[in-house]
């Protein structure tokens, strides 16, 4: 395979089965100071937990991380130095565009490429194997938490309708499908330079149906302050509950 322009990487697995692009260039500006994606979790970056968890799937052959173009050296190091596998590229300025440049460097035999945000570290590997088979039984899979408080619309400064939140879920990742699928779908967005929130939105617009997997709700999206004091409560429980 062709060395992805302004890749580094580690130790390089000759066969490929299931693949994981994990889009890491985020800037961070809600969290505010270091990069959300780079500060330390327990014993390591997030980034790296978020990698360690991935790295005890046996199923996940290839490992992408985009991270911003500066960042990509010393992000290759802090792969190495962690002992971890994983090729490291250039993001985009979105995090779609950083998806479409991960994507670019799965290898040709992987059949199942997952996507997965850098900022999710509380993923377990029983929930990633389960999204995996979901896909290779249905083409395309994601992992989604139900809606469990009452949600209502807002009309100027003034509570409007309430939401029926009955079949209402949230989105969790990883997220992904047949390399087939999640490529076409890429490639459309990017041929009609339209934007969508995640790959399940991607995907349905290219009439692929996307099928849910109940996800655990501990795996939040580390994006504001208070999510960080969250999962400085949660991690110590957590990695005795993964041992």
């Amino acid at each position: 395979m062709e060395e992805p322009k302004h890749a580094t990487h580690t130790t390089h697995h000759t066969t490929h089965n299931v693949a994981v692009v994990i889009p890491a260039a985020g800037s961070g500006l809600r969290m505010g100071g270091t990069a959300k994606q780079f500060r330390p979790l327990g014993d390591a970056p997030v980034l790296v937990q978020t990698l360690r968890a991935f790295a005890k799937v046996e199923e996940i052959r290839t490992t992408v991380v985009a991270v911003p173009e500066s960042e990509v050296g010393a992000v290759g190091d802090l792969v190495i130095e962690f002992g971890l596998d994983a090729f490291v590229v250039a993001g985009g300025a979105t995090r779609q565009e950083s998806v479409g440049e991960g994507l670019r460097a799965v290898p040709e035999q992987a059949e199942i490429v997952l996507v997965h945000d850098a900022v999710r570290p509380f993923i377990s590997a029983i929930q990633i194997r389960t999204v995996i088979s979901a896909i290779e039984s249905h083409g395309a899979a994601a992992l989604a938490a139900p809606v469990a408080d009452t949600l209502r619309r807002r009309t100027g400064s003034d509570f409007g309708e309430t939401v029926e939140r009955d079949g209402v879920y949230r989105m969790l990742t990883p997220q992904g499908a047949r390399k087939v699928l999640l490529v076409d779908a890429h490639e459309k967005a990017a041929e009609s330079r339209s934007v969508a929130t995640d790959e399940v939105e991607l995907l349905q617009r290219t009439g692929v149906v996307v099928h849910l997997v109940v996800g655990d709700e501990r795996n939040i999206k580390l994006t504001r302050p208070s999510d960080w004091a969250i999962a400085e409560a949660l991690w110590p429980e957590w990695t005795k509950e993964m041992v």
